[in-house]
C-alpha cells in the first residue's frame, strides 16, 4: 500500500485528531504516504440553526463517508460521538483509539460547579443530550443554543453574558486549552455521548488489506466499552434529535454502562445502570435499552420526536 488518504472536517480539532494519526501512521508504515484531504460537512456549513434542526445522525460525517465511497479519500477520522449508531453501507470501522477523558466540561467565569450556578443563570450547548441533563439538574437556569467550532464557542462565549458554556473536555484537552476547563461534570450529574473522547477510523469495508495497516491503532478496552454504548444506542434509534447519553467502564473483565434518556428541557428522564462480563459488551448495550424502554424511554423518546415535529420545544 504505497498510499493512504485520509478525509477529515476542516475544523482545528478535526485537523489535530487527523494529523495524530496520520503522525501514527508514518511512525508506524514509514513506506506509506499519508496525505490529509479536507472536506467540508452540512454541520460544518449551516451555523445559524441548531442542530438538531438541520438533519438527523451523520451531520458532520456524510459528505466524508460519500467521499470513501466514491474512493476519493481512503480512510475517515471521525469523533467517535459523530459516527451514528449503525454504519453506512459498504463501510466499516477500522479502529477505535484509546479515548481521553470523555467527560463533559463547564467553561465559566467564576464560578467552578453546576451547583454553583446562579440560580437563574445562563448556560449555553449545542448539545440537546447536555441541555437535557443540565436542565434535569436545574430546572431554574436558561440554556442557549451555541454553534461552531471550539475556539468559535469560546469566542463567542468571552463576548457573551452567559455564566457558562458546556463542553466536551476532550476537544479542549487535545486543543491545548485545558486551562479554560473550570471543572469536569461527573458522570454522576452528565453522562457523555456514546463514543465521546475515543476517534473512529472508518474504511471501505472492502479494502482489507487498509483495514489490517490501521489496526495497531484499536484500544480493545476503548473499543468494547464503545460497543456497548452504540449498542445502546442504536437500540433506542437516537441521533442528534433525541438527548441519549451512555458511558460504559471495563474493570477487570467486568463492563459497567450507564445510560441516560430525557426530555429536551430535563422534565422527564430515566438513568440507570447495568454490569456484565465485558465479552457481552454488545449485549449489555442491548439488554440496558431493552429495561429502559420498558420502564418508560419509548414515551420519552416519542413524545420529541412528535414535539420535534411539531416545532415545540421537546
Amino acid at each position: 500500500m504505497p498510499r493512504i488518504r485520509v478525509g477529515t472536517r476542516g475544523s482545528r480539532l478535526a485537523l489535530v485528531q487527523a494529523h495524530s494519526i496520520v503522525d501514527l501512521i508514518r511512525e508506524r508504515h514509514p513506506g506509506v504516504a499519508v496525505d490529509v484531504e479536507i472536506i467540508d460537512t452540512l454541520g460544518d456549513r449551516v451555523l445559524d440553526r441548531p442542530l438538531s434542526a438541520i438533519g438527523d445522525a451523520g451531520v458532520f460525517i456524510k459528505e466524508i463517508e460519500t467521499a470513501l465511497l466514491e474512493d476519493r479519500v481512503d480512510l475517515a477520522v471521525h469523533s467517535m460521538k459523530d459516527l451514528p449508531s449503525r454504519l453506512t453501507d459498504g463501510l466499516a470501522l477500522a479502529a477505535t483509539t484509546e479515548r481521553v477523558d470523555p467527560r463533559d466540561v463547564l467553561v465559566a467565569r467564576s464560578v467552578s460547579s453546576l451547583e454553583a450556578l446562579p440560580r437563574g443563570g445562563t448556560v449555553a450547548t449545542g448539545s440537546l443530550r447536555r441541555r437535557s441533563q443540565l436542565l434535569a439538574l436545574r430546572p431554574d437556569l436558561n440554556v442557549e443554543d451555541l454553534r461552531g467550532n471550539v475556539p468559535t464557542r469560546l469566542e463567542k462565549f468571552d463576548r457573551s453574558a452567559w455564566d457558562a458554556i458546556l463542553l466536551a473536555g476532550a476537544g479542549l484537552e487535545r486543543l491545548g486549552l485545558k486551562s479554560r476547563i473550570r471543572c469536569y461534570i461527573p458522570f454522576e450529574s452528565m453522562l457523555p455521548a456514546a463514543g465521546q473522547g475515543a476517534l473512529a477510523l472508518e474504511t471501505r469495508a472492502s479494502d482489507r488489506e487498509l483495514k489490517e495497516t490501521v489496526r495497531f491503532l484499536s484500544h480493545a478496552p476503548t473499543e468494547r466499552a464503545v460497543v456497548a454504548e452504540r449498542s445502546f444506542l442504536a437500540r433506542l434509534e437516537g441521533g442528534c434529535r433525541v438527548p441519549i447519553a451512555a458511558y460504559a467502564e471495563i474493570r477487570e473483565g467486568s463492563l459497567s454502562l450507564r445510560g441516560y434518556v430525557g426530555a429536551v428541557d430535563g422534565s422527564r428522564h430515566l438513568r440507570r445502570e447495568i454490569e456484565g462480563d465485558a465479552s457481552r459488551a454488545e449485549d449489555l448495550g442491548l439488554e440496558l435499552a431493552e429495561l429502559m424502554l420498558l420502564e418508560g424511554a419509548a414515551r420519552i423518546i416519542r413524545q420529541n420526536a412528535q414535539n420535534a415535529q411539531n416545532g415545540e420545544p421537546a
